[in-house]
Order: C-alpha cells, then sequence, then structure tokens
C-alpha cells in the first residue's frame, strides 16, 4: 500500500462523508451567521466573537480539506474480500490476553479510523502489526511500555 493511499472500512468511509456534509451544508451555515451577528456588533478590532468565529471558520475550512483529500486517496476494504483464515484490515479479532485469561476483540482498521475506545486499533499500531497475517490459535507478543503483552488469536470475523 501506498503513502498515498488510505484504507478505509465502509463505515470508515460514511463517516468521513458524513462529516464532510455536516461541516459544508450546517456548520457552514451557522458559522457564516454567527460572523454576521459578530459583525454587527461593530469594531472588529476589539471583537472577540468575530475572531473568535473567524478562527472556528479556518479550523473547520481545514478539517473539509483534510477530509476531501482523505476521500480523494481512500481505498474502502470491501468486507466480502476479506479473509477468515488471517487477519487483515477489516477483520475483528478476539484475542485472549494470557496473563490475566480476558478476552477482548478489537476491529483492524486504518489510521484514520482507529480510535481505542471502540475497539478500533490501527494496523500501524504495535498490536496492529503483530496481528497482520496471523491465524488462529497464534500467539501475539506486543512490545509495550510496561513490558511484553502476550495475546492469543482465538477468532477471525468480518464485520
Amino acid at each position: 500500500m501506498s503513502k498515498e493511499e488510505l484504507i478505509l472500512t465502509a463505515e470508515g468511509l460514511k463517516k468521513i462523508e458524513d462529516e464532510l456534509e455536516e461541516l459544508k451544508t450546517v456548520k457552514r451555515k451557522e458559522l457564516a451567521q454567527r460572523l454576521k451577528v459578530a459583525i454587527s456588533y461593530g469594531d472588529l478590532k476589539e471583537n472577540s466573537e468575530y475572531h473568535s468565529a473567524k478562527d472556528d471558520q479556518a479550523f473547520m475550512e481545514t478539517r473539509i480539506l483534510q477530509l476531501e483529500r482523505m476521500l480523494k486517496i481512500a481505498r474502502v476494504v470491501d468486507a466480502g474480500s476479506i479473509a477468515l483464515d488471517k487477519v487483515g484490515v477489516g477483520s475483528i479479532v478476539t484475542l485472549n490476553d494470557i496473563e490475566f485469561n480476558e478476552k477482548i476483540d478489537y476491529q483492524v482498521v486504518g489510521p484514520a479510523e482507529a480510535d481505542v475506545a471502540d475497539n478500533k486499533i490501527s494496523y500501524e499500531s504495535p498490536l496492529g502489526q503483530e496481528l497482520m497475517g496471523k491465524k488462529v490459535g497464534d500467539i501475539i507478543n506486543v512490545n509495550a511500555p510496561v513490558g511484553i503483552i502476550r495475546y492469543e488469536l482465538l477468532e477471525i470475523k468480518v464485520y
């Protein structure tokens, strides 16, 4: 995969498209209204509402450009093409933490979709790198700040 390629699941693509649509339609109108009200207060030099709205506008426009670029270089992983015999982007894995005998599920996703709170890990993360290409029954050793964490790969599913 090239540096100019962003790997996404279909869910990740939809999330980016939805955010972009929200920013371009709803948020742009809201900011335009905020700017209009702030300008009506006069003296733009000392107008904190105006400067705040302009800062928010700059941030939003930067985010829009970011999202548009992401969509241009996106490659969506088709759920039907994900192998069940080895871990790849889009796989949902069930791991057993060998030390604590605890099971946990993770979905392996591209970096743009990673969200540890939602159990989505990037294939570029230490755990993601170790998981790629592994098969059920394999032992995964992850070098973490607390030392080596050992997992057994129990199951591979598709979203």
